[in-house]
């Protein structure tokens, strides 16, 4: 049973970890020190990694969660918090890896690039919708790891 909750924290950390490092660490590191065009192909695939690490730590979650809960309870508690929560982070980094961030990388690699008509401002506008989509993640993540520690401690 240990084995089960370390998996799923040591999962939960991971992603949490990698999203706090990108937005926090990375992007603006790169995005101050090299030009932007530059840092942008550094952060881009850097995001596309951060995805699939949050995807697969989020499924790593999710079965270890139910494989504790039918080893404990005998019931798999399907719509727990956690398994709503992590769902929900889920289809946010699904969003953000399938849809929000390929047409970015249309926009900015396209044979004119940003200078495009309207392709600046579409790159803007999706950019927040991508940023809005990591920083609901970590706000969901940070949930998951207050209701998993309270579920724990009673």
């Amino acid at each position: 049973m240990w084995m089960l909750r370390t998996a799923m924290l040591l999962a939960l950390i991971v992603w949490i970890g990698g999203i706090i490092f990108f937005a926090f660490v990375l992007a603006p590191t790169l995005f101050t020190v090299l030009p932007a065009q530059t840092a942008g192909n550094v952060v881009s695939p850097s995001l596309y990694k951060l995805h699939w690490i949050g995807l697969t730590a989020g499924a790593v979650f999710l079965i270890c969660s139910l494989v504790y809960n039918w080893a404990k309870h005998s019931q798999l508690r399907l719509f727990s918090a956690t398994h709503v929560l992590v769902v929900l982070m889920l289809i946010l980094t699904a969003i953000s890896q399938f849809a929000i961030t390929p047409r970015m990388r249309e926009l900015s690699e396209g044979p004119s690039g940003l200078r495009a008509p309207n392709a600046r401002a579409d790159f803007n506008r999706l950019h927040m919708w991508s940023t809005r989509s990591e920083g609901g993640v970590l706000l969901l993540g940070l949930l998951v790891v207050m209701v998993t520690a309270r579920e724990r401690s009673h």
